[in-house]
């Protein structure tokens, strides 16, 4: 029975980087209009972690080394593997958990440094729910399957001892987490796991928060960089100058001084005034970021491990074995490290 509940799910992964394929083939002509000299940056949600790639290109840290990058926005991680794939897209901002599932499918992709390795999601719940127990049976929204929310759901369930199956609860593919928000605000969702500045404006419509993001212990990789192998042996001079350009403005966005000039792109981007910024920056600097730069290698080995518990099948060692392959630091390339 379990693992008949694993398969079912890889493949559910595995259809959701199909139908992310068909997307991906959809929005290619605006990608393809990119002029070629530049790298296409592919990320799947609208969030404070993406402020370092913004920043990178509006501050001129990417100039600074070299490259000139087209950050473009891909909604779902499986739509964004699939563009990585296909080779129109050069490099990915992902979650850990789609790059995963990508490499046990047989692509051949490096992870050359996450920006956070740690859970940022906290858990928040219609009214009527009080207790754990009372998830059975609820509706979850996730942005898509094999996504990195769809990952922060089920080790949130883990955390409060439920089981996808057994509890009969179920995922709602919804979008990002904006649309998250209305679909549980709304009623349409029971639940979903969301970043603090989602959080707070569902607590202020009466929902209740069931779990702090600090509660959840698991390590989780929320932001990471990801590229094929051949681009990496073809040009490490790109993948490098992209991680410096990233670093930097990592840096620059935690400097205190620079809060005025990060809230002013945070509210370019997320399209928010200077005051409705404040929210997302605060959920940029909670935490411990340069801390979870350093636990790359064991986010991944958890978070594949966590993968095989749930999807083992007579594949599972081979697929092991590629996930382990993904952070092979002797395949880097010059100046490019794991983590």
């Amino acid at each position: 029975m379990r693992s008949s509940y694993r398969a079912r799910i890889l493949r559910l992964v595995l259809v959701a980087i199909g139908l992310g394929a068909w997307q991906f083939f959809q929005i290619l002509p605006v990608i393809a209009a990119a002029t070629p000299a530049r790298y296409a940056v592919g990320y799947a949600t609208f969030t404070a972690r993406i402020v370092p790639l913004w920043l990178a290109q509006e501050q001129g840290f990417f100039t600074k080394y070299g490259i000139d990058v087209e950050p473009i926005f891909i909604r779902g991680a499986p739509t964004l593997v699939a563009g990585l794939a296909a080779g129109s897209i050069h490099i990915g901002r992902t979650g850990g958990s789609a790059m995963l599932a990508a490499v046990a499918a047989g692509h051949d992709f490096k992870v050359l440094a996450a920006f956070n390795t740690r859970n940022t999601y906290d858990l928040v719940v219609r009214p009527n729910i009080k207790r754990a127990e009372d998830m059975r049976g609820k509706t979850f929204a996730v942005t898509s399957i094999g996504g990195t929310s769809w990952m922060g759901v089920l080790l949130w369930l883990e955390h409060f001892g439920l089981d996808q199956q057994r509890d009969n609860i179920r995922f709602q593919v919804i979008g990002d987490q904006a649309v998250q928000v209305q679909c549980v605000e709304n009623g349409l969702c029971d639940a979903a796991a969301v970043d603090g500045v989602f959080t707070k404006q569902l607590k202020q419509k009466g929902m209740t928060v069931l779990g702090e993001y600090t509660d959840l212990k698991s390590l989780l990789i929320g932001q990471s960089m990801v590229v094929p192998s051949a681009m990496l042996q073809q040009r490490p001079d790109i993948a490098e100058g992209y991680l410096k350009g990233e670093i930097e403005a990592l840096a620059f966005s935690l400097a205190p001084k620079n809060k005025p000039v990060v809230l002013k792109t945070l509210a370019r981007w997320l399209k928010n005034n200077a005051g409705g910024a404040e929210d997302p920056y605060l959920d940029l600097v909670r935490g411990d970021v340069f801390r979870d730069v350093l636990e790359l290698d064991v986010a991944v080995d958890e978070q594949a491990q966590y993968r095989d518990d749930h999807h083992e099948d007579r594949h599972g060692r081979r697929r092991r074995r590629a996930a382990d392959g993904a952070l092979d630091p002797e395949e880097h390339g010059p100046g490019v490290h794991g983590h």
